[in-house]
């Protein structure tokens, strides 16, 4: 658990250092999804399942890869641009809270108890004491948005994968594998739209880029279907209570990103919030991690 917690709280210092050493948003969406697919085809190949057939499930995953891969990633790249590592790990902690948004939205999630929605407003509150419009020392510009609608996104297609590919047959890791093509392919196509000025990558951006794509894409997703296996999905959903700690915690240390008061309380808020919503008739309800495990295996 604490290996996955660091690999994928980490992909937010990666992305940083990719974007510092001349990579845009979009080639580092294209070489992550690319490489994060090499690493699960590999992994299936070797558990000898095969990639869907179905073109019926090859639609469902071209969106499902659209809004859990293709567009999150590259709003990460963009919103990193402007806003330290460690605040886009604590906004990104947010998905839980827009999925219960989503779900209200779409009348999915009926009957909501006084605690979730509770806990989806004190999320929210803590989102808005991080972005704090009213200082001027706020975070401002296109950063901060970016990263909430990269939440949002996952939520969309979290809601998505639940209805179209969740209990379908197909092997997880075969899947996991053809979404993150499908995702390759819709990146790639988007290339040629690419105005970013070129420029020669740096060492260390060539290095965090692969990190990001083998260990932070397509490893944690084999380490999180393993440790959903071994343990149940209420252990993998502590995961999700790590990320935005080590992400801030790697931010301060390899970055010197400083974080003050302000941030910290806004993701405690953040962090109780989504603890509240995760409670259903008593019990936590399904995490972002199953849902993963059960489709795909490259979210955050």
């Amino acid at each position: 658990m604490a290996v996955l917690a660091l690999l994928w709280g980490s992909g937010f210092l990666w992305t940083k250092l990719a974007l510092a050493g001349g990579l845009s948003p979009l080639h580092i969406t294209v070489i992550r999804c690319a490489l994060g697919a090499g690493v699960l085809l590999v992994l299936a190949r070797s558990g000898g399942q095969r990639l869907p057939r179905a073109r019926r499930t090859w639609g469902h995953l071209v969106v499902a890869a659209f809004f859990c891969n293709a567009l999150p990633f590259f709003l990460l790249g963009i919103g990193e641009q402007s806003v330290d590592s460690g605040v886009a790990g604590v906004l990104n902690a947010t998905t839980p809270l827009w999925s219960l948004a989503v779900g209200v939205t779409l009348g999915t999630e009926r009957g909501i108890r006084p605690v979730r929605l509770a806990g989806l407003l004190l999320g929210f509150a803590g989102t808005v004491l991080i972005f704090a419009p009213w200082q001027r020392g706020g975070l401002t510009g296109w950063g901060v948005p970016a990263l909430l609608a990269a939440a949002v996104s996952y939520a969309v297609a979290f809601a998505y994968m639940a209805r179209h590919l969740i209990g379908r047959q197909s092997a997880p890791l075969a899947l996991s594998a053809a979404q993150l093509l499908a995702a390759t392919g819709l990146t790639t196509l988007a290339l040629p739209a690419d105005t970013t000025a070129p420029a020669v990558p740096t060492l260390t951006a060539v290095t965090a880029v692969a990190i990001l794509g083998v260990l932070g894409t397509g490893v944690t997703f084999h380490l999180n279907s393993r440790l959903i296996a071994d343990e149940g999905p209420t252990v993998a959903a502590t995961v999700g209570y790590l990320l935005p700690v080590v992400s801030v915690a790697l931010g301060a240390i390899a970055l010197d990103e400083r974080v003050g008061f302000r941030v910290v309380a806004g993701m405690a808020l953040v962090l109780a919030g989504v603890g509240m919503t995760r409670r259903q008739n008593g019990d936590p309800a399904p995490s972002d991690a199953e849902v993963r495990q059960r489709s795909s295996g490259s979210g955050t």
